[in-house]
């Protein structure tokens, strides 16, 4: 499984990414040119019940979650465009963790406008 230095660590190699936290000092949020890819709950990490919420293509999400128990729709978040994956349930190999965030931010910048796409 990931840890929460992992996973920032990854994130943040990415082109454009900064973190933020807009809504309190627990839900890290992390963004391209400004726009959110990923969030997640510190308290969850510590909880040891560590959560993150990936933009997804809406088709691609529904497979998931009926492939994986672990894969839910986004939690507080548009349950189309969304999923919560619960990282400690055991089902959710860690190169389908890569590749999920890796879609999240694709699906995001491929929304972004061409001259901030040409930023990156």
């Amino acid at each position: 499984m990931i840890n929460i230095e992992q996973l920032y660590d990854y994130c943040l190699k990415k082109k454009g990414v900064t973190e933020t936290f807009p809504f309190d000092d627990n839900a890290l949020v992390l963004k391209v040119l400004d726009k959110i890819f990923l969030l997640t709950s510190l308290k969850s990490w510590e909880a040891g019940e560590p959560t993150i919420n990936l933009k997804c293509d809406p088709t691609k999400a529904e497979s998931l979650r009926g492939t994986y128990n672990s894969i839910r729709p986004g939690f507080h978040m548009n349950k189309k465009h969304w999923n919560t994956m619960h990282l400690n349930q055991g089902d959710l190999p860690m190169p389908l963790v890569l590749e999920l965030i890796d879609h999240s931010y694709d699906l995001v910048v491929q929304g972004l406008p061409k001259k901030l796409k040409d930023t990156l």
